[in-house]
């Protein structure tokens, strides 16, 4: 089966900072809401999520922030993980994760994993798919 049977839209866009509290602000200005805010002790990064509508961005401490085009990701919403993996997986995209990856965002946390962008080469991460169980 294809990926677009296991997705249902975009989830949120990945936007990186150096400044995440100016950075809310700013669209919290706008008219955005922050639904969420969490840190990935890992990465020691402090991660907020800010909604408008049917617009979700994920803001995130990060080294590429104030790079010109540094829209980092773009996440889809997905119903089955594993079913998606497998098809992209299945389909020949290129996975930049080994397997299926867990974050404790939310209240059940998230699965996601990422694959290569269209154009964008090995060393540059700009779309991903991103899965909310």
């Amino acid at each position: 089966m294809a990926v677009q049977n296991y997705c249902t839209g975009i989830q949120h866009v990945g936007i990186p900072t150096a400044d995440i509290e100016g950075t809310k602000k700013f669209y919290e200005g706008l008219g955005f809401e922050c639904i969420h805010d969490a840190f990935v002790e890992a990465e020691n990064q402090k991660v907020s999520f800010l909604k408008l509508g049917d617009c979700v961005i994920e803001t995130y401490e990060g080294q590429t922030a104030g790079c010109d085009g540094a829209v980092d990701h773009l996440a889809l919403n997905c119903t089955d993980v594993e079913a998606a993996y497998a098809s992209v997986r299945d389909h020949g995209y290129k996975l930049l994760t080994n397997g299926i990856q867990r974050l404790p965002f939310w209240e059940k946390g998230i699965g996601f994993f990422i694959i290569e962008g269209a154009e964008w080469g090995t060393d540059r991460i700009l779309s991903d798919i991103l899965i909310e169980d």
